[in-house]
């Protein structure tokens, strides 16, 4: 998954959010302070420089699904907690009414992702769709896991431990999270790429039917009725 964010200026009222809710990076500082935190201490938990990461408390730089859920980590809590709508995914989805989510609140079309994986007891990949903006790029990261890129539609470059690996549409990708891996969309369209992975991004992972109270193994209903009451 990519890192810090580049953000990158799209249409101005496309997707726009209500700006009567509280934006992600509202969110994140009033965790932050309640906490009684500094911006470097969560910075420096999370990997990130201090000025991204005041950048992101502002809503001027975009977090990465991936930055993001390293912002939680710190902070304790999970990324549903500060997006909304990204709890699992039913086991089936349609091409026309998945919700699109943005980490960006002024600007949701600088990267706009869709859940495909739904949770289940021992269930350990994590499936989204990811619409890349053109020129958005990714600062190197490294992670545990590993991942897979599956590019849909448009082209994107990946680096991968200094060598670029240019995709295209149909192209594949999979290797270990743990080397340092960057994306690109070195185009002037929307990218879509199709992106595996085996890091617990959303924070909504379960691990046994015992996690939740009251549901047996194998009642596969209760479980992601339960999964959608931790949104």
């Amino acid at each position: 998954m990519a890192d810090e964010s580049t953000q990158n200026p799209g249409k101005p009222d496309a997707g726009r959010q209500d700006p009567g809710k509280p934006a992600i990076g509202a969110k994140l500082r009033a965790r932050r302070r309640a906490l009684k935190l500094t911006l470097q201490e969560v910075a420096e938990g999370a990997g990130l420089s201090t000025g991204f990461m005041s950048q992101a408390e502002r809503d001027i730089a975009v977090p990465s699904l991936t930055s993001l859920h390293r912002i939680c980590g710190v902070l304790g809590i999970a990324v549903h907690d500060v997006l909304p709508g990204s709890g699992p995914a039913p086991e089936a989805t349609r091409h026309d009414a998945r919700p699109k989510l943005s980490l960006g609140q002024h600007n949701p079309a600088v990267t706009a992702y869709e859940r495909i994986s739904t949770t289940f007891p021992g269930s350990v990949l994590n499936a989204v769709i990811i619409r890349e903006a053109p020129g958005y790029r990714s600062e190197p990261q490294s992670h545990e896991g590993e991942e897979i890129f599956f590019v849909l539609e448009g082209a994107c470059t990946v680096e991968l431990e200094g060598n670029r690996v240019v995709m295209e549409a149909g192209d594949s990708l999979h290797f270990s999270s743990q080397r340092l891996h960057s994306t690109w969309n070195h185009t002037d369209s929307e990218t879509a790429i199709l992106h595996v992975c085996t890091m617990d991004v959303f924070g909504d992972r379960i691990t046994s039917a015992e996690d939740i109270p009251g549901v047996h193994a194998g009642h596969e209903a209760a479980l992601l009725q339960a999964a959608g009451e931790q949104e």
